[in-house]
């Protein structure tokens, strides 16, 4: 363990040199515990983090329960057509409230001692709380939390200061329209366990395409490497590439095709990967200093029965990337932990991304530092 204090861990990254001349974020950073809890705090619960699809919650009464953070969320449609979310805490004795990752309800009950509330988040039910002296009803409603909708996805912000979604959002918003996601239907779910921290996952989507001819020979094939491109903006990165025919893999040119290929992170942890007619999306959830889970969730414009085994043929190639990444992550954090290693240079032709996440990184972390 790293015996600096958490002040001259996070100090010890300049994030003013230029790209040319930076470095990357301290291995320190992966490893480090208290780097972790403070990550909670300053990135994760003041940016807008994704836990579920719009179509998940289109009815009234319609859920679905989440948890980053350390911090459990169920996400509600009320009545009166309203999204709200809230902390899935009891206000009596802290057990989830809702404990189903989604579904249909016309109330919220605790499953511990039946305390009901509305869809509203108002309380309504306390069974046996007869003679309880100073209890105000009215203010023991579940929590709320910042809730709003884009593009089929359901953002929450935990904390109550912060830019609004569309705020936090900006360019992307205009950005995102001509791809069209509405037409695109959501087909499955698949779960990644990473033995790394969040960190490597994210440094190794946004290398620039770095490591694809190297890892990814399927991937590699469709890919035009040379006019691969990164634009970043104020809290994103675009990385594409215009899609190739001669010369594919035949398992991955089949699946793979259209003009150009689209991958946007999203600050700090979601990104979206848009081909012609599909898209997947990946959430990267940090479940300690070394363990991260991804989540995967496939789309496709064609849904119909002729187009099934193209859509399984397509996540079959999206798993094998996947199996390629997990195992040169956990690589990556074996080296971080090395007494070799402490910190390592940037490409200026591939890895601006990289870079722009760690900046944005390392103003969140000093910001929470300078509030203490």
């Amino acid at each position: 363990m790293n015996r600096d204090s958490i002040e001259q861990v996070v100090g010890s990254y300049d994030p003013d040199r230029p790209l040319a001349q930076a470095w990357t974020i301290p291995g320190s950073w992966y490893v480090d515990d208290r780097v972790d809890r403070l990550e909670r705090d300053a990135v994760f619960a003041r940016s807008w983090q994704v836990i579920g699809r719009s179509d998940q919650v289109s009815g009234p009464g319609d859920f679905v329960t989440a948890e980053f953070a350390g911090e459990p969320i169920v996400a509600v449609r009320g009545t009166d057509g309203a999204l709200r979310a809230f902390f899935n805490v009891c206000r009596h004795h802290a057990a989830a409230v809702e404990t189903r990752a989604e579904g249909r309800t016309h109330l919220l009950r605790c499953p511990y001692h039946g305390w009901t509330y509305s869809l509203q988040g108002e309380l309504k039910g306390t069974p046996d709380f007869q003679g309880v002296c100073d209890f105000d009803r009215a203010r023991n409603g579940l929590v709320p939390v910042a809730v709003a909708e884009w593009e089929g996805f359901v953002f929450v912000r935990l904390s109550s200061e912060g830019p609004a979604l569309t705020d936090f959002l900006g360019p992307l918003i205009e950005q995102f329209r001509p791809m069209n996601l509405s037409s695109l239907h959501f087909v499955e779910r698949r779960r990644y366990a990473f033995d790394c921290n969040w960190k490597v996952f994210v440094d190794n989507y946004l290398d620039g395409g770095y490591h694809v001819p190297h890892l990814h020979k399927g991937l590699d094939s469709v890919l035009d490497y040379g006019k691969y491109q990164i634009e970043n903006g104020e809290r994103y990165c675009l990385q594409s590439s215009p899609v190739v025919r001669e010369g594919a893999e035949a398992e991955t040119g089949a699946v793979r095709t259209g003009d150009r290929a689209l991958y946007y992170w999203i600050y700090p942890n979601f990104m979206v990967n848009w081909y012609e007619g599909l898209m997947d999306t990946n959430l990267v959830l940090p479940l300690g200093v070394n363990r991260t889970e991804v989540i995967f969730d496939f789309y496709f414009s064609d849904v119909s029965a002729d187009a099934q085994a193209r859509n399984a043929a397509s996540i079959a190639v999206g798993q094998r990337i996947q199996d390629e990444d997990t195992a040169i992550c956990h690589s990556v954090q074996k080296g971080l932990t090395s007494r070799a290693y402490q910190a390592g240079r940037l490409s200026v032709r591939r890895e601006g991304g990289e870079h722009l996440f760690h900046r944005l990184l390392a103003a969140d972390l000093r910001r929470a530092l300078s509030l203490r």
